[in-house]
């Protein structure tokens, strides 16, 4: 299926999802009306808490806005419905200049201008569409905007929380709101009818129905614009086709980009546990399936991506499955009933306006799963990070420069993930970016340890060790671990007390040209066994043992230590100097006397 009709079958499972016409929104106010549309109180929506954050509420499909002005069907913010809104950042000041002072008060003009165009639309609509109408609550509805004047804003009916935030009405001695009652729903349904286009055959149903000219805004990606961007649009002439512009270029009925938008807003909310955020992408996710499978199978793929994400995991009972799907068994073995559900992966980042495809993923659960544990066997390194193998966005933050969110390389988070779902090649500049940042700072942890090995194991098909291996003779390992040893030497003769270590200076010249400064390392190294001799000759004795094992290693050429390294060989460099780092810090936590460790 193509992500607009996956979206549509899922909104078509959703049991609680608004109906064709309506979208949720929050709701802060209801103007309550008697039948002659006087205001008989107004009632605060809004939660008891600290936050006092708006409701969210059903109410008819919201216009799409840009820079015009189209009032909502029924409900709106307060300069539509009451032609009021905050002055507060147009009020002058005592501070400002002549300059200043009269630059605010044009900008005020120009907003209650547009607040008085926007009222009076809201009005003109209202008595358009409810000319005909002989509902008791409609009607109350249309004496009320005949009535009002915005200078009737005032205590004690009224106080400024209102100002900008979203109204609706209701009938004094009646719950329903306005827009909920029976009249107002065929007349939003009726309107709607008047405005649609002649029916053509839906792109993503099949079926003939009223063409979407307009496709609906999508909310809560990271980084695009906070009204909501387009995930389809057409709005220029070198789009347009055969004479058709905008929705007509591909036609999706106005049902079908209802139902797309509703289901994607929903995934992407704050409060949504179908996304997870990776690099630029804000990635949702869903299963095709009814809801207890799809809720287990959610569940355990936001742990596969977010380890942390152990709530849901121990809410379903699941986190023993979890445990064994990491330890490389089956999904058919420990889940039988979920191989076959079809689950969709969806990242989307921001572009202007729009929005674009990262990734989009489709296919049998059990494949995700095989895929995913190939990606813990790519990554699988020794000794692991101290506190577990973390989500994958904080892997990406090894890319970035000062390990900062907005440093991450674009575009490379989606291609990582793709390549993570489809089982294919990772992206090398994965590799690049970790060689580059390990020449910066020299900063060798397990995380970008693991990237090294996943790149070489997957796209160079290169066998590169899980923990330390003392027989292998690659000369990049081999001068990583060569490397790990001089600095080991040159703490243990300084005591440990070393503000700036050989790491700290020479990294990246010896992962990439080693030759020029390993000579000088050895020479270093020398002078620091003649002091560490005198000290501890137990503990020089076993690292000149270590390094002689190590160099033996080394290819009999005339000139062992080459001029360069190939990336390949900087990445084993990297792994070789962690392994060996790490084996020393190992033995030096579990070893009482460090002079009797190797």
């Amino acid at each position: 299926m193509t992500i607009l009709s996956s979206l549509v079958r899922a909104y078509e499972r959703m049991s609680d999802a608004p109906p064709f016409g309506f979208a949720t929104a929050k709701v802060s106010f209801c103007i309550v009306l008697s039948p002659a549309g006087a205001v008989a109180e107004v009632i605060d929506l809004r939660d008891t808490d600290k936050k006092r954050s708006s409701v969210q509420l059903p109410v008819p499909q919201p216009a799409k806005r840009t820079v015009g002005i189209d009032p909502n069907f029924l409900w709106d913010k307060s300069s539509y419905v009451l032609g009021v809104t905050s002055e507060k950042d147009l009020a002058l000041r005592d501070e400002d200049t002549p300059d200043q002072a009269a630059a605010r008060a044009k900008d005020r003009a120009k907003r209650l201008a547009r607040v008085a165009d926007e009222h009076a639309a809201f009005r003109g609509k209202h008595a358009e569409w409810l000319q005909e109408t002989q509902d008791e609550g409609l009607l109350a509805l249309s004496r009320f905007l005949t009535g009002w004047t915005p200078d009737t804003f005032a205590a004690p009916l009224f106080n400024t929380e209102m100002l900008d935030q979203n109204i609706v009405f209701r009938l004094s001695d009646e719950r329903l709101f306005l827009h909920d009652r029976p009249a107002a729903k065929a007349l939003w349904a009726r309107v709607g009818a008047e405005g649609a286009s002649k029916p053509q055959i839906c792109l993503v149903t099949g079926n003939p129905a009223p063409v979407a000219r307009l496709h609906p805004s999508v909310k809560g990606v990271w980084g695009a614009q906070s009204s909501g961007a387009s995930l389809v649009s057409f709005n220029l002439d070198a789009f347009a086709s055969y004479g058709h512009d905008q929705g007509d270029n591909a036609p999706v009925s106005e049902a079908a980009a209802f139902a797309y938008g509703t289901a994607l807003n929903r995934y992407l909310d704050r409060d949504s546990t179908n996304r997870i955020q990776i690099g630029d992408a804000s990635t949702v996710f869903w299963a095709d399936a009814e809801a207890q499978a799809a809720e287990m199978v959610e569940s355990i793929f936001a742990a596969y991506v977010d380890p942390s994400a152990t709530e849901r995991i121990a809410t379903n009972k699941l986190q023993a499955h979890l445990d064994g799907i990491r330890q490389g068994r089956r999904l058919h073995e420990i889940l039988p009933d979920l191989e076959g559900v079809r689950f969709c992966i969806l990242g989307l980042a921001p572009n202007a306006a729009r929005l674009s495809v990262r990734f989009w993923w489709e296919n049998d659960f059990g494949t995700l799963t095989a895929n995913y544990q190939r990606y813990l066997d790519d990554t699988r390194i020794e000794p692991p990070p101290r506190d577990g193998w973390p989500p994958l966005w904080r892997y990406l933050l090894e890319l970035a420069v000062q390990g900062k969110r907005e440093n991450v390389p674009p575009l490379i988070a989606g291609e990582w993930m793709r390549a993570i779902l489809t089982g294919s090649a990772y992206p090398l500049s994965l590799l690049s970016n970790v060689l580059m940042r390990l020449r910066a700072d020299g900063d060798v942890n397990a995380l970008r340890a693991a990237i090294l090995k996943s790149v070489l194991t997957r796209n160079f098909a290169q066998e590169v060790p899980v923990a330390l291996d003392p027989e292998n003779t690659n000369k990049g390992y081999v001068l990583g671990r060569l490397f790990a040893v001089y600095e080991e030497v040159q703490r243990a003769a300084l005591g440990g007390k070393v503000n700036s270590t050989i790491k700290d200076k020479f990294y990246g010249a010896a992962s990439s040209s080693p030759q020029k400064v390993f000579r000088a390392l050895d020479s270093g190294a020398q002078n620091h066994f003649t002091k560490l001799r005198k000290e501890s000759p137990g503990r020089a004795f076993n690292l000149e043992k270590r390094i002689m094992a190590i160099t033996d290693l080394m290819s009999p050429e005339q000139d062992p230590i080459p001029a360069a390294l190939s990336a390949q060989e900087q990445a084993l460099f990297g792994i070789g100097y962690y392994h060996q780092r790490s084996d020393f810090f190992r033995k030096s936590e579990t070893t009482p006397n460090p002079e009797a460790s190797e």
